[in-house]
């Protein structure tokens, strides 16, 4: 949904320089230090930027926030309490400061490469994922909620006050979503702290584990959101599914719980969808969030059509 920016563009300069450089001088790692700053490109929602000082060896990474990001359920609060989290099981970057008032995250560069759409296909990078994930969801409590069934209906909310017209397929998608709450509740789980934006764009490989970046979406959750998000924005196949859910519960796929990720790849689907549907209402950027919501909603009734899901829904709740 929002790639975390991995590629350098050009050092920053002008006002917006004056004042990231008057921030990053109250932290004090970077106290007193001349610093250079470069652009990264990659977010929708925030801009990030490479942080050089000279004479440290460390870099770091400044996020700043995008306009409005309130309404897509961000709070920058619950952001860096996660990325704290995530940072003590060896999973999020190391925060270095968040800066208030303007609500900056400073964190820590973490040294490593990307994680290709081809990469992410390999049965070794699934492992590291779910590696990485558990270790996240066993992780400690953080503040703030993430359902993804609730959040799409205040996205549908927030976009009607803003004019935007809802598309015809929101309420075929509700109904799906209907089934699936109900077949999921029957067979509840305990809430874990979840990423919920696992995109290979956020994902960085230190040579040793898959670290994780970008966690403004995090939020106590369904731990099978997670999983199920990162299947379909990666378009696992089954047997990748299998692969993901053997190292994930660390033993044999139960069908009971490879049908939760069937099923959550559907609901993410609806998540992301709304989110383009939202976006229409409040971004200034040059996106075409009308098709971008389109193609979601596509691939949700697509998914949700087959008899492979049908079985999902019952298995899921123990029939």
């Amino acid at each position: 949904m929002t790639p975390e920016p991995t590629q350098e563009g050009p050092i920053v300069g002008g006002e917006l320089h004056t004042e990231l450089v008057a921030a990053l001088g109250r932290v004090p790692e970077l106290a007193g230090l001349t610093v250079r700053l470069t652009a990264l490109s990659g977010g929708i929602t925030n801009r990030n930027f490479l942080v050089e000082a000279d004479g440290a060896p460390t870099r770091w990474v400044v996020r700043l926030a995008g306009n409005d990001t309130h309404l897509l359920g961000i709070s920058r609060e619950v952001e860096l309490a996660a990325t704290v989290a995530a940072a003590g099981v060896g999973v999020g970057p190391e925060v270095t400061a968040f800066i208030r008032p303007e609500g900056y995250l400073v964190t820590r560069f973490i040294e490593g490469i990307g994680v290709s759409d081809e990469a992410v296909h390999r049965p070794d990078t699934i492992r590291l994922v779910a590696d990485s994930i558990r270790r996240v969801h066993d992780g400690a409590a953080i503040p703030g909620l993430f359902i993804p069934l609730r959040i799409v209906e205040a996205y549908r909310a927030l976009a009607v006050a803003r004019g935007v017209p809802i598309p015809l397929e929101y309420e075929l998608s509700r109904a799906i979503g209907r089934r699936i709450e109900l077949a999921l509740l029957s067979n509840p789980l305990d809430m874990r702290p979840c990423h919920n934006d696992l995109l290979n764009a956020n994902f960085i490989d230190d040579g040793t584990r898959i670290r994780i970046v970008d966690w403004e979406y995090a939020g106590m959750g369904d731990p099978f959101f997670d999983l199920g998000n990162f299947s379909i924005n990666h378009e696992l196949v089954p047997d990748e599914d299998r692969i993901l859910l053997e190292a994930y519960d660390g033993g044999t796929a139960r069908s009971d719980r490879l049908a939760r990720i069937v099923l959550m790849r559907v609901v993410s689907d609806f998540r992301e969808a709304m989110w383009g549907v939202l976006q229409q209402g409040i971004s200034t950027l040059d996106v075409d969030f009308v098709a971008y919501a389109g193609e979601h909603f596509e691939r949700l009734l697509s998914g949700a059509s087959t008899p492979a899901f049908e079985h999902a829904l019952r298995e899921a709740a123990g029939e």
